[in-house]
């Protein structure tokens, strides 16, 4: 709740972390998942119902036929992920991992499948050889509930976790020094349940059921390797990156993400929330890696909307900083008319949160409300679900938070219960590449 707002290789041959299956990459050979199943399960099974001579039911080209009109996909392909600076689709399924498996190549190739699956989904296909018509004794590579819905603009964002980097899969020396650990902040209840992991997904769609199919389809293709560490939906998005669209409202029903950098401001951008060459040594650091990602913080925000309700209006604007119907500051007549912040009161959300308080640093902001039934007292457990990205978590979150977290009027009336943050590596560029190819590459 804040006023807040690749350049990776193409492998070679001799790339020891790209040891791609020829199968997933020519039009004539199978895939061992069309034999299998993406989700690893049933290849004894089907082996010995088809007596060792597989035959497929649906060829090639009738797997890759979309499962509706592609017309709203994103591009999965690009030098940044897809899903930090995209215009903000209406609905979120945030999921974190932990990685099961103690195997180095067993990760690669379950990144390497999760690219590939992400790159058929967000163009609106179904997973491998889809979700009906293959071998009746193994379970079908796509779970079917996104069946004639349209890509919805999906993006899929993948990230990384500091415990990802804690000795396992060889990439201690790996961890970038801007990947740190958040402090506690005051005022923090934080549930470890819902907090942290070793990977991240981002799954955000204009329809939910794509945005959860995802999630689930990646998940099952993991099974055995991953394990959902925890998950968040969220709906009514709280922060747009598109400038000429209405600001959303916040479910306090004040309008937020004002100053949230624009998807178009390319220096911005660079300047607040893509990693440089500059930042990992020109790309020759241990992270260099990094070049061309970003960095994630995921809070949890419990809103005590009853309390919130009982309050008088003028105290609401004052805990904001701006009026409720228009959004504008005090002394101002429009949304987005420059604040005078010492018009508001010290205590002011909008005043601690500007970059003017904070030397200058700013948030990429993609928050999104949520409900999750009650907390057992009465009271809808509802809130933010608080996603920023930021070239640099040290001179971004943590200043801005910790200013938050001592002065904030609005402290009364929300609590962080979940955190978590993620390097984003820089974006998939081509059909030979996948997520996290150039850290493996380079541990």
């Amino acid at each position: 709740m804040s006023e807040q707002t690749s350049t990776s290789e193409t492998p070679g041959k001799n790339d020891p972390a790209d040891k791609t299956n020829k199968a997933d990459q020519d039009g004539t050979t199978p895939s061992r998942r069309s034999v299998i199943g993406w989700g690893g399960a049933g290849l004894a099974l089907g082996a010995a119902a088809a007596g060792g001579a597989v035959v497929l039911a649906r060829g090639r080209e009738d797997a890759t036929a979309p499962v509706a009109d592609t017309g709203s996909a994103i591009p999965f392909h690009g030098t940044h992920q897809a899903g930090i600076a995209t215009a903000v689709q209406d609905r979120l399924h945030f999921a974190a991992f932990d990685v099961k498996t103690k195997d180095r190549e067993e990760l690669i190739q379950l990144l390497k499948d999760w690219t590939r699956a992400a790159e058929r989904m967000t163009a609106g296909h179904e997973v491998g050889e889809g979700a009906y018509g293959g071998l009746p004794e193994a379970p079908p590579d796509d779970t079917g509930e996104a069946l004639g819905l349209p890509a919805s603009r999906l993006t899929l964002t993948i990230g990384f976790g500091p415990s990802l980097f804690d000795g396992r899969f060889g990439l201690a020396g790996r961890r970038p020094a801007a990947l740190t650990d958040l402090p506690k902040f005051p005022g923090d209840n934080l549930d470890p349940a819902r907090s942290g992991g070793d990977l991240c997904v981002q799954a955000c769609a204009d329809d939910p059921q794509v945005a959860v199919h995802a999630i689930r389809n990646l998940a099952r293709i993991g099974f055995g390797k991953v394990a959902v560490r925890w998950s968040q939906l969220g709906f009514g998005k709280t922060s747009s990156t598109t400038p000429d669209a209405q600001t959303p409202r916040n479910l306090f029903g004040f309008k937020d993400g004002t100053r949230n950098i624009a998807g178009t401001e390319t220096d911005r951008l660079a300047k607040h929330v893509w990693v440089s060459g500059k930042d990992v040594q020109d790309g020759k650091g241990a992270d260099g890696w990094m070049a061309g990602g970003s960095y994630l913080v995921a809070r949890r925000i419990r809103m005590n909307i009853e309390t919130w309700d009982r309050a008088p209006l003028s105290e609401q604007e004052d805990v904001f900083g701006r009026d409720k119907k228009e959004g504008a500051a005090p002394g101002k007549a429009k949304e987005h008319d420059e604040p005078f912040l010492k018009a508001m009161k010290p205590s002011a959300h909008v005043r601690l949160a500007h970059p003017d308080s904070n030397d200058g640093a700013t948030l990429l902001r993609r928050g999104y409300s949520f409900t999750d039934g009650t907390d057992g007292l009465g009271r809808l457990d509802a809130g933010l679900f608080f996603l920023a990205y930021q070239r640099d978590v040290r001179t971004g979150f943590i200043p801005v938070q910790t200013r938050l977290a001592r002065h904030d009027a609005l402290n009364q009336y929300i609590q962080h219960v979940g955190s978590a943050v993620f390097a984003i590596p820089p974006g998939v560029r081509d059909k030979n590449d996948w997520w996290g190819r150039a850290l493996f590459a380079q541990a």
